[in-house]
C-alpha cells in the first residue's frame, strides 16, 4: 500500500486533478487484472460524492474492439470517465466504420475521443498498463511545478518551424512542426474536454505530415532522418524495454525501414500487421471506402514526439510510465493527436538522454533538452 504518511494518491487524482465534484456522474471501465487499482478509484470517487459506476472486459489489444456493453456506457455521456486498462480499452468499430462528427467537420473513430475532444462535454483519464506500484509511485507529485513546466515549453514551441532530435545512440533527425500546437498531459483534467493519462508528465506534438497521394495539398516533406529507439517500445501486444536497439529509418515522414534484432522484427510485425489489418477491414465494411490505403500508409507515420517530465517515473518496461520519465524523449508509430493522420495503431518508443533545439523561422534556435537534461 501507499505510504500512510502520504496523501492517497487515489484521492489525490479525483479530488485535485479531476476535480470530482458531488453528484456528478463518473464511469470506471476495467480488466480483473486492474481489479484492485479500480475499485481504489471507485472509492475515491464516491468519498468526492459522486455517482459513480464500475463495468469489467477483459483486456483488449491494440487491434480488439471494445465490448459493446463499454462503448454503450461511455455513450450515456459521463461527468468524468476512467479507463483502467490493462493494454488498451479496446476500438469502436461502428465509429471507426461511421465516425462521428463535429459540426466543425471533426471526424473521430471512438465514442470516448468523440465525447472528450469533440464535443467537449467529458472528462477523461486513461492508464494503459497501469500498475499498483506505478500509481502509488507517480501519481502524488506536485502538479503546480509540472504545469509550470508544460506553460514554459508552451511559450518556447510557439513560432517554431521544425525540431531537430539527436541522441547518444544514434537517432537524428529534424521533426516539422509549424503551426503545429503544443499539447501537454500537466495533470489538469478539471474542465469539460480535458484529459489525459495517470501518470500525468508530458508534452507533446503531432509532426507535420509528409506528402503523400491522398492530400495533394500537404507541402510538408515530414521527418527526416534516424530514430534509435534505445529505451522501451510499444508493440500489439504490450510494451517492453528494449534489449536490442531498434533502428527506424524515416523518407518523406514515413518509417521506411526498421533494423535491429528481435525487438526490432516484432515492431516490423506490429507494423505490417496494421497495414494488412487496415486493407482488411475496407474489404470487410468496417472502413469507409478509400480508407484502408490511408490507415495502411499511416502505420508508418510519426505521429507524436513527446518529452517526460515527471520526476517520478522512470523506465521500467511500462510505457504508460515509461514515456512520463525525465531525460528522455518519446517518438509514436501511426496515428496522430491533429486527427490527419488515422491509423489502427499509435506505438510509442523511448529515446535516452535527447538533445532537442528548436528552430524558428528566422533561423534562430533554442536548445530544451541537452543530453536529456531540460534547459528551460
Amino acid at each position: 500500500m501507499f505510504n500512510k504518511k502520504e496523501r492517497n494518491p487515489y484521492a489525490v487524482v479525483c479530488e485535485d486533478v479531476c476535480k470530482i465534484k458531488k453528484d456528478e456522474r463518473v464511469l470506471i471501465i476495467a480488466n480483473p487484472s486492474t481489479s484492485e487499482i479500480a475499485q481504489n478509484f471507485y472509492q475515491a470517487s464516491e468519498a468526492c460524492g459522486a455517482q459513480t459506476s464500475l463495468i469489467y472486459q477483459h483486456e483488449k489489444t491494440s487491434f480488439d474492439n471494445a465490448n459493446k456493453e463499454v462503448l454503450a456506457a461511455i455513450a450515456t455521456n459521463p461527468d468524468v470517465c476512467f479507463s483502467i486498462s490493462g493494454i488498451k480499452l479496446g476500438k469502436d468499430p461502428e465509429a471507426t466504420a461511421k465516425p462521428y462528427k463535429t459540426d466543425a467537420g471533426q471526424e473521430f473513430s471512438h465514442i470516448f475521443d468523440y465525447l472528450l475532444d469533440g464535443k467537449k462535454t467529458m472528462r477523461g483519464v486513461w492508464t494503459p498498463g497501469i500498475t499498483v506500484d506505478m500509481m502509488e509511485r507517480t501519481a502524488n507529485i506536485d502538479y503546480a511545478e509540472l504545469r509550470a513546466r508544460c506553460k514554459k515549453l508552451e511559450g518556447f514551441f510557439k513560432g517554431a518551424v521544425s525540431v531537430h532530435v539527436t541522441a547518444p545512440a544514434g537517432t537524428d533527425l529534424m521533426v516539422p512542426v509549424e503551426n503545429r500546437a503544443l499539447m501537454f498531459d500537466d495533470g489538469d483534467f478539471t474542465k469539460p474536454g480535458t484529459g489525459g493519462n495517470i501518470p500525468a508528465g508530458e508534452v507533446f506534438i503531432s509532426p507535420l505530415v509528409g506528402k503523400n497521394e491522398f492530400e495533394p495539398d500537404m507541402t510538408s516533406e515530414g521527418c527526416q532522418g534516424v530514430i534509435v529507439y534505445d529505451g522501451s517500445m510499444t508493440f500489439s501486444d504490450g510494451d517492453s524495454i528494449l534489449e536490442t536497439p531498434i533502428t527506424c529509418k524515416l523518407k518523406d515522414g514515413y518509417v521506411s525501414e526498421i533494423s535491429g534484432g528481435a525487438e526490432a522484427e516484432r515492431l516490423l510485425k506490429t507494423v505490417t500487421e496494421a497495414e494488412n489489418r487496415a486493407l482488411q477491414m475496407e474489404k470487410e465494411g468496417k472502413l469507409k471506402a478509400g480508407q484502408g490505403v490511408i490507415y495502411k500508409k499511416n502505420a508508418r507515420n510519426i505521429g507524436e514526439l513527446g518529452i517526460g517530465l515527471n520526476p517520478a517515473a522512470r523506465i521500467t518496461g511500462n510505457m504508460l510510465e515509461d514515456e512520463k520519465a525525465f531525460h528522455t524523449c518519446h517518438f509514436a508509430i501511426g496515428e496522430n493527436y491533429d486527427n490527419d493522420a488515422p491509423s489502427l495503431i499509435h506505438l510509442d518508443g523511448v529515446v535516452r538522454n535527447p538533445t532537442i533545439t528548436l528552430i524558428y523561422k528566422d533561423g534562430s534556435e533554442k536548445i530544451i533538452l541537452e543530453n536529456g537534461a531540460l534547459v528551460i
